[in-house]
């Protein structure tokens, strides 16, 4: 009987360090849909994230074209690329759907985000509010006595580094449009 013999320290030939294709690492990808504009397309995509357990983090939808009935489906998702994979080739077999692009690999994207922000607060506070809103050029879209609404466009972690500043400031609500992306470029 012979035994394969294995330097030590090498790895090329050590069944127990095969690399999987996949990597369990979450990662975050923009997927841009071009859909039918007709009833119950969202529901489907919708649908299709619910029923398989993965979660959708931002969702816009408006409609991009009215002589063809088209309309964009924006989605920020998270997961492993196994499961992007696996979204992606589920979103294409739905019959609404015209065209799937994962914006997050196919090169340069741009991503933009609505938020309003409304804070509360007196004083210091609301000296300090509005020293930071212009900081981070965020507009003022509505006053009263005791509080502003202030209207952000911009990367969502900006608005997010923004809404974390203004919690001990007298944040109160905020209401966000989710991400719109598009590719960088001619194509």
């Amino acid at each position: 009987m012979s035994a394969l013999r294995i330097k030590k320290g090498s790895t090329s030939h050590s069944a127990y360090n095969l690399r999987p294709t996949f990597s369990d690492v979450q990662e975050r990808h923009t997927l841009a849909l071009l859909v039918e504009n007709e009833a119950g397309v969202l529901a489907r995509v919708i649908g299709l994230f619910s029923g398989r357990g993965y979660n959708i983090e931002s969702l816009t939808v408006a409609e991009v074209d009215h002589d063809n009935a088209l309309s964009r489906i924006t989605v920020v998702t998270v997961g492993t690329p196994q499961v992007i994979e696996q979204i992606k080739a589920q979103l294409g077999r739905i019959v609404p759907v015209r065209d799937v692009h994962d914006l997050t690999v196919e090169g340069p994207a741009v991503e933009r985000e609505l938020a309003l922000i409304k804070v509360s607060g007196a004083g210091d506070k609301r000296i300090e509010a509005l020293r930071l809103a212009e900081i981070f050029r965020a507009n003022v879209v509505d006053s009263t006595l005791e509080s502003f609404v202030f209207e952000m466009t911009g990367a969502s972690d900006k608005i997010d580094a923004f809404c974390e500043l203004m919690r001990p400031l007298g944040l109160q609500e905020i209401a966000r449009t989710g991400v719109a992306a598009m590719s960088r470029g001619s194509a």
